[in-house]
């Protein structure tokens, strides 16, 4: 029998299939229990909370150490997102599992603004200026929850200090990336470079929409001396945190420059995208967690992008019917989503980056057209 691993997260399905291409069996935790989340789980757990705020903590701690008890032997315990601002509570999850991944240690030299902010000074490593107290003028600037994920939490500044667990960071210019590693706590390898974008709503203009991983044959998205740049930095910001496992850096480029914004030291929201190559990424993961870096095999040759498609109405229940095989986290039938709420995750591949884009633009404009047809006719299938 394959070995058990257990998975706390948000969202846990995009690691549990993960873990499935590892061949290992996956125990889940997390906030929404999908159906293919449920599909891919050995077991599974909910956890308390919402999407986008802090995961109760001692529920948590007892969801993980139930699956723990019917998972029996286990490998450990791999974070997805949604524990960036717990760095005590993943201590606490390391005293009673094996953790793979980041340590708390790790989390909370990362995400915590100031000390990131001196780290990226200490290395000389270009970065937005980031502030606490009142600002004179606002507009030039942003208020982001600490540890926050998905961009939701972002929004312009106003007067006055940042309210508790918030703080503010002058706006960048740029287009936003992110570059995607695996890291062994000393070094470092380039999975790729991403290309993301934002899907705002009114109260959300930061909120994460989705991303691309272009074509092997392609040129990267950006000029090489300035991807060269980033990865020296990221690499020295891995080696003096100890980070360990798979792990991505957000940052902005334009024709000036570059800033970094953030480093999570997690699995992120590209996996489903990068998880193509020869070794299994969450195979790689636990090895690297382990201290060995080792071998992934070419980037895939096509690009492939994802996209959350948020409810651009609510679903009160979500209908009962099969979703197209390119579509992820798939809501359970009778479950209630609420407007702009995440619906689901839309996938495509393509021989280059705007084939995968356009592939995907269809995919998703299609899925919310039969969305809105199974509402008015129920008997429809998507």
């Amino acid at each position: 029998m394959s070995e058990a691993i257990l998975i706390a997260a948000q969202s846990g399905r995009a690691l549990a299939e993960a873990a499935r291409r590892a061949g290992l069996r996956p125990f889940v935790a997390d906030l929404f229990g999908d159906s293919d989340t449920l599909a891919l789980s050995e077991a599974y757990r909910p956890l308390q909370g919402r999407f986008g705020s802090r995961i109760a903590a001692d529920a948590t701690l007892a969801a993980i150490d139930d699956l723990a008890a019917s998972a029996k032997s286990r490998l450990g315990i791999v974070l997805g997102s949604g524990f960036e601002d717990a760095p005590e509570l993943v201590a606490r999850i390391a005293a009673r599992h094996r953790l793979i991944g980041a340590d708390a240690d790790a989390v909370a030299a990362l995400k915590d603004p100031l000390g990131f902010a001196a780290l990226c000074d200490r290395f000389r490593i270009p970065h937005p200026a980031i502030a606490t107290g009142p600002l004179p003028d606002p507009s030039g600037w942003l208020l982001k929850r600490i540890g926050g994920s998905g961009g939701s939490h972002i929004r312009p500044a106003t007067r006055g200090p940042a309210p508790e667990g918030h703080y503010v960071q002058a706006r960048a210019l740029g287009r936003p990336h992110a570059l995607n590693f695996l890291a062994d706590g000393r070094t470092m390898q380039v999975l790729a470079v991403t290309e993301q974008w934002c899907a705002p709503s009114p109260i959300r203009p930061y909120r994460y929409g989705g991303a691309l991983a272009g074509a092997a044959a392609e040129a990267p998205p950006l000029p090489e001396p300035l991807l060269l740049a980033v990865a020296a930095a990221v690499e020295s910001l891995i080696a003096a945190t100890g980070l360990r496992g798979l792990g991505s850096a957000d940052f902005l480029a334009d024709e000036t420059g570059w800033w970094l914004t953030e480093i999570n030291p997690r699995p992120g929201a590209t996996l489903d995208i990068l998880d193509r190559r020869s070794t299994p990424l969450l195979a790689a993961h636990i090895e690297a967690s382990l201290g060995a870096m080792p071998a992934l095999g070419p980037q895939p040759a096509d690009a492939a992008a994802a996209q959350i498609c948020y409810a651009d109405r609510e679903h009160a229940p979500v209908p009962d019917c099969p979703w197209p095989d390119h579509v992820r986290d798939r809501p359970r039938p009778g479950t209630v989503v609420r407007r702009d709420a995440p619906l689901c995750t839309v996938l495509a591949l393509g021989a280059d980056r705007q084939a995968a884009l356009d592939s995907l633009k269809t995919r998703t404009a299609r899925l919310q057209a039969d969305l809105a047809a199974k509402k008015t006719h129920p008997e429809e299938t998507l």
